[in-house]
């Protein structure tokens, strides 16, 4: 299992939402703050609409907002709505990818280890993130003081 860019980038401006509260976010907004190329985090963004992570909101000061409470929504519904379901191995995919699996030992392991991958994922929500992020902007430097 590999996480990609897409969940990277996607939590960052899933936090970022998420930390400004009922404000929305424009998409030139969090590209611009955290350095995602435009056009990609636009992808993003359609594919978390489409999952109903977020809503956009029309108008001049329209953007992005959560369709949910923060507190709701878990690192794992972020990443399975960007990525697809998590699996470390054929043996650990929900679908029965391996014909081996009735007779293999190491099939227990790879069960263990997407259970703990997703154990992670899940205990974690965005408004965990968010507010461990607002406490990380008030003590850093911003660019300009760099």
């Amino acid at each position: 299992m590999r996480l990609t860019a897409r969940s990277e980038y996607g939590l960052l401006a899933l936090v970022e939402i998420a930390a400004g509260g009922e404000s929305p976010r424009s998409a030139r907004e969090l590209s611009e703050r955290w350095k995602i190329p435009a056009k990609f985090l636009e992808q993003l963004l359609a594919a978390l609409k489409r999952a109903g992570v977020v809503r956009a909101v029309r108008g001049a000061r329209g953007g992005y907002v959560l369709a949910s409470p923060a507190a709701e929504i878990s690192v794992l519904a972020v990443v399975e709505a960007l990525e697809g379901p998590i699996a470390p191995s054929m043996c650990a995919r929900e679908s029965g990818g391996c014909v081996q699996s009735t007779h293999c030992a190491a099939g227990a392991v790879w069960g263990r280890v997407s259970d703990a991958v997703r154990d992670v994922l899940s205990s974690a929500t965005l408004a965990d993130l968010a507010g461990d992020q607002l406490r990380l902007d008030a003590v850093s430097p911003t660019d300009e003081e760099r």
